[in-house]
């Protein structure tokens, strides 16, 4: 069987191989051709002529079949991990005659999943077919592929054949963003920066142009740099600010140690946290970037989210880390968090794969230590909690 399966695909690809009923009646027709050998009985001779011809059209049609179609591809929307792409193929009949019992068969990455199939009745003359399908996702990334196969067998079904197409596919699936309610790491180095100034000596200013203010009652959970508090003190509770934002300090940037070694885990969960941080900071009006070790910093909510598609561990380091922005750094590796700019804070992951626990020695940035779950086998928390506690420093 392991000579004969390639074998078999080396026919269907290049000519046509027969099938289990166009074997039979090979073998059946060559029954007949020796019966009439030895009994010089015409009617022998005329089933087993007959038999034979069958088997000749039925090897020259269905390569033919195949010869006028082509394939277009509709570009695919991005999508987030755990939705469902959307893949959309054109199969053009550019011939005078209709085409039958054809199969499609779209060729998917082995790390997104298994092949797709598609047995189309028919396609008319100067027709086209358009095929629609969902395939679920379950891990960000970018996904490429190039090959659609088309298959048939028609009319007779004793002999199958299959041409590959050349279709490029892109599939982006961005990663998991959580709805975070509060950020300490956020908040609190938004705080920080506003009661610090900016290098002159002077305070942070509020945006007063191209915005809307309004003040609302406070609700947990809010900023507290979000307060004001002189309309707070005029009527006796908080209220805060809406559409308020700091200008004229530091940018935050969020920084993915992604040119460090990883475990698996903890690196998607990082990326997770990476694009969490990134969108919250911009929904509290912040001036945010992304950093990772091949791209250098960056902003846009595409572009953030292509990025973060992409990037891997043990990336090649193409860009340093930034020194001159205060850093929310994502790491699995202890020793880096001696070294981050002024007001930076961090997210340390334990290494899973050792036990043991990691020392912590009186780092200077306040952060948080992600805690695992002993009893589940040393699998970490849920991430969202975990990135809405307080910081603590060590």
């Amino acid at each position: 069987m392991k000579i004969i399966k390639p074998i078999t695909n080396w026919l269907e690809i290049r000519a046509c191989a027969p099938t289990y009923g166009g074997w039979v009646l090979a073998v059946t027709a060559i029954c007949f051709f020796g019966a009439g050998i030895n009994t010089m009985a015409g009617w022998l001779y005329a089933i087993s002529g007959i038999s034979f011809a069958l088997l000749g059209v039925a090897a020259i049609l269905p390569p033919r079949s195949l010869t006028g179609l082509s394939i277009t591809r509709r570009p695919m929307q991005p999508v987030s991990a755990g939705d469902d792409l959307t893949v959309e193929l054109e199969i053009c009949n550019q011939t005078q005659q209709p085409v039958s019992l054809l199969q499609v068969e779209d060729i998917l990455p082995f790390v997104l999943g298994k092949p797709v199939q598609k047995a189309i009745e028919t396609i008319p003359s100067r027709g086209s077919y358009r095929w629609v399908y969902y395939y679920p996702t379950q891990r960000r990334g970018v996904y490429r592929w190039q090959t659609v196969e088309l298959g048939s067998g028609a009319p007779l079904g004793l002999f199958w054949c299959r041409r590959q197409r050349d279709c490029a596919a892109t599939a982006i699936v961005y990663p998991t963003v959580l709805p975070l309610a509060t950020c300490p790491l956020i908040d609190e180095m938004g705080q920080e920066e506003s009661k610090r100034g900016d290098p002159r000596g002077r305070p942070l200013q509020t945006a007063t142009t191209g915005l809307v203010r309004s003040l609302r009652p406070y609700r947990i959970g809010d900023p507290t740099r979000l307060i004001h508090w002189r309309t707070s003190a005029r009527y006796g509770e908080l209220r805060v600010r809406e559409l308020e934002m700091v200008t004229g300090g530091q940018e935050i940037v969020i920084a993915l140690d992604s040119a460090s070694n990883w475990e698996e885990e903890n690196f998607e969960q990082a990326v997770i946290a990476a694009a969490s941080l990134y969108f919250y900071a911009h929904q509290q009006q912040l001036q945010v970037q992304l950093w990772t070790a091949s791209t250098n910093l960056i902003k846009g909510d595409a572009y953030v989210l292509e990025t973060l598609a992409a990037t891997r561990a043990l990336e090649d380091a193409s860009s340093v880390v930034p020194k001159s922005y205060p850093l929310i750094w994502l790491t699995q590796n202890p020793l880096s968090l001696t070294t981050l700019p002024q007001g930076s804070r961090w997210v340390l992951w334990p290494n899973i794969s050792a036990p043991a626990e990691q020392e912590v020695i009186n780092w200077e940035h306040p952060g948080i230590v992600l805690q695992s779950d002993v009893s589940d086998g040393l699998r970490l928390r849920a991430l969202q909690p975990q990135l809405q506690k307080t910081l603590k420093s060590y």
